[in-house]
């Protein structure tokens, strides 16, 4: 996909230049390098949203800076028996955090689809992930909206 941005971008060519079966593996890789939530967030799990679509609890919350180019920081809690949804959101930071909100927003909602996942693992938790994206997409656009951000 010509529209993601780099980071995106090799993420997913990185998926599709694999077989099934090793983009499994590679989503498990995915899901043990997501970063651990800042103690700020982990001392107040009432500042994430829960992604309800997920089948393994999954919140996230993001930050926009307020000036320049807004670039976005995205922030995930999800429970280490929870491989897929990690992975999932693993994916989305290492492929979106620090880029600008209009950046961010740009990202095509289909997205996920195009990790090559669609006959590995269950529609439902190809949901999950297209559920993070999108409030993520929902948190960026609310911030952007509210003054003093």
């Amino acid at each position: 996909m010509s529209n993601l941005p780099n980071e995106l971008a090799e993420i997913v060519d990185d998926f599709q230049a694999v077989t099934e079966r090793e983009r499994l593996e590679l989503l498990l890789e995915f899901s043990e390098e997501l970063p651990a939530l800042p103690q700020r967030f982990a001392d107040h799990p009432d500042l994430l949203e829960q992604v309800v679509e997920c089948q393994s609890p999954l919140f996230l919350t993001i930050e926009v800076e307020p000036a320049g180019e807004q670039n976005v920081s995205l922030f995930f809690s999800a429970p280490p028996e929870a491989p897929t949804t990690r992975g999932f959101a693993s994916i989305l930071h290492q492929g979106l955090n620090g880029l600008p909100a209009a950046t961010v927003l740009s990202v095509p909602d289909d997205m996920p689809n195009e990790l090559g996942l669609t006959r590995a693992l269950t529609p439902l938790r190809l949901r999950g992930m297209t559920a993070m994206l999108a409030r993520i997409k929902r948190q960026v656009n609310e911030r952007l909206a509210a003054p003093n951000t």
